[in-house]
Order: C-alpha cells, then sequence, then structure tokens
C-alpha cells in the first residue's frame, strides 16, 4: 500500500522523517524524493540483509539517508545515536519483504524448503526450529491460536510433537508437511501452512511486544504535527495499533486520521495476494 501511504505521510521538504521498517528501501526512496533538497531520512531494519539492499538503493541520496542495522523498538535510541532530535513523519510496513520469502535459507517461506529460522536479526539466539522442537504441546498450541487465529492449533501441535518425537523439525518443507497433514479445514487459494508459519515467525521475533514498544517510543521523538502511518498484516498488530491511537486521541496527544483502516485497492490486489491482509492506520502528533 505504498500509495496510500506516502499520501498520508505527505513527505515534505527539507523536513525530517523515520522509515522504521526500511526492508530494500522502496519505501525509503519515495520518501527522499519528497523531502528533498534537504530533509534527511533515518532508515531502520531488524534484518542485515535488508540494510544492505537499502544501503545500495539509498546511496544516491548521499548523507540525507542514515541507516541503522536494528529493531524499530529502539527507534527512540537510534535516533538519538544518528542525531535525529524529532520526526516530522514516521512510517513502518510490518510485512515481511519479497527478499525474505524469496530465500529459502532464511526459513520464512513453505513453498521452498530450508532451515527452520524465521530470525529477522540472526543475532538472536532462537529459531523457529527451538519453538517448533522444545515448547510443550499445550504451549505451542496456544502459540499457533494467539499468533496465527488457526482454528485447528490443537490438532497442528499434537502433530508437530508426535512428528518430533521421531527426528526433530528442521526444515520448512517438514513443518509444512506436518501442517498440512494435520489440517482439517482449508481454505481455497490458501496453503495450510500459512497461519502456523506466520504464528512461529511473530513468535521468534517478539513482533508484538516490540510494536507496543515502538508506539510507545514514536511519541516521545514526534515533532508537533508528525504524521504517523502504520501498515499492519495481522489482526493482533492492526489491533494493537488502533488501541494506541486511541488512547493517544483520548489522551490528546495526537489526532487519528483514520477511523476506520485502508484496504489495498483491487489492482493491489490483482498484482500481490500477499496484499490481501493489509490495514493502513494513520495518526497526527498534536
Amino acid at each position: 500500500m505504498a500509495r496510500e501511504a506516502l499520501a498520508l505521510l505527505d513527505p515534505q521538504p527539507n523536513l525530517d522523517y523515520l522509515d522504521a521498517t526500511t526492508g530494500g528501501g522502496g519505501h525509503s526512496c519515495l520518501i527522499l524524493n519528497g523531502n528533498a533538497p534537504d530533509g534527511r531520512l533515518l532508515a531502520i531494519d531488524a534484518d542485515a540483509d535488508a540494510i544492505e539492499r537499502a544501503r545500495q538503493q539509498l546511496s544516491r541520496f548521499g548523507q540525507r539517508a542514515v541507516l541503522a542495522h536494528a529493531n524499530f523498538a529502539d527507534a527512540p535510541a537510534v535516533a538519538r545515536e544518528s542525531g535525529f532530535d524529532r520526526f516530522d513523519g514516521v512510517l513502518a510496513d510490518l510485512g515481511l519483504s519479497s527478499d525474505q520469502l524469496a530465500d529459502p535459507n532464511r526459513g520464512f517461506a513453505f513453498a521452498s524448503d530450508g532451515p527452520l529460522d524465521m530470525r529477522f536479526d540472526l543475532r538472536q539466539e532462537r529459531t523457529a526450529a527451538d519453538y517448533v522442537n522444545d515448547m510443550r504441546e499445550k504451549d505451542l498450541a496456544d502459540l499457533i491460536y494467539r499468533y496465527g487465529d488457526e482454528r485447528d492449533s490443537r490438532r497442528i501441535a499434537r502433530a508437530i510433537c508426535q512428528a518430533r518425537a521421531k527426528n526433530p523439525i528442521t526444515r520448512t518443507g517438514d513443518l509444512a508437511a506436518v501442517v498440512s497433514g494435520a489440517r482439517r479445514r482449508r481454505r481455497r487459494g490458501i496453503h495450510p501452512a500459512t497461519r502456523t508459519f506466520q504464528a512461529l515467525r511473530i513468535a521468534v521475533n517478539r513482533e508484538l511486544e516490540n510494536l507496543e514498544r515502538f508506539l510507545e517510543g514514536i511519541l516521545g521523538i514526534g515533532a508537533r504535527g508528525a504524521r504517523i502511518v502504520v501498515i499492519s498484516f495481522h489482526s493482533a498488530e492492526d489491533r494493537l495499533v488502533k488501541l494506541a491511537f486511541r488512547s493517544g486521541q483520548t489522551e490528546g496527544r495526537l489526532t487519528v486520521r483514520t477511523p476506520k483502516p485502508l484496504r489495498p485497492q483491487a489492482d493491489e490486489l490483482a498484482a500481490n495476494r500477499r496484499a490481501r491482509s493489509a490495514r493502513l492506520r494513520c495518526a497526527v502528533l498534536k
């Protein structure tokens, strides 16, 4: 939803912005085009590979683009260390990037076999394989239900525990096969392992906890009138953003610009099926 996000962010000449999840740098480029000639951008990502791709993409902007390998939950500290006092706009796209999905060695995708990893930041210790092989059945079922909205979570957890009792599950292909065999309910056009993989990724990277910290932190580093734009892809993420914005509005700290989240247009859905879950919200700091 780059079109809608940039329209709401509306980058202005010579102002400073934060791209809290730069990925390959696509959104960052659009922001830097908008805040030229002297506006700066701090581009953050927890994925070192993403930062390197963004560095190449943003090199033409020179010192106007500042990159940091960090989690967006630490944005206030990273901003201070990078020489930014306040931001006039903040963008966070919480979706998994195409590059991450395309690399089987990262372990995010069930479509191609690879190590069951799923870490955004390889400096973390625990991988998805650790969760799958070490958690108790009940805890694993709860995780899959909570983070994946998966109604067959108990059947899936039971099947995983039965499979790992024979051999540890260390490959994405093996996990996808176990989950597919356990599910009773199937939705047309959606792989049976989609929700389980999503749940594990969210848990491995502590995505909801980090999102909460990010939403709390940006209130302290946004300038008056700063626009905060967040694109989420999971109901729990969207709920956190909605509640944070609503609470901020009640406290008189911000104004919500999107009472209901924006959804992808038909042309984007036709070009990118993964966008079907996207929800975009915007608020403006007072």
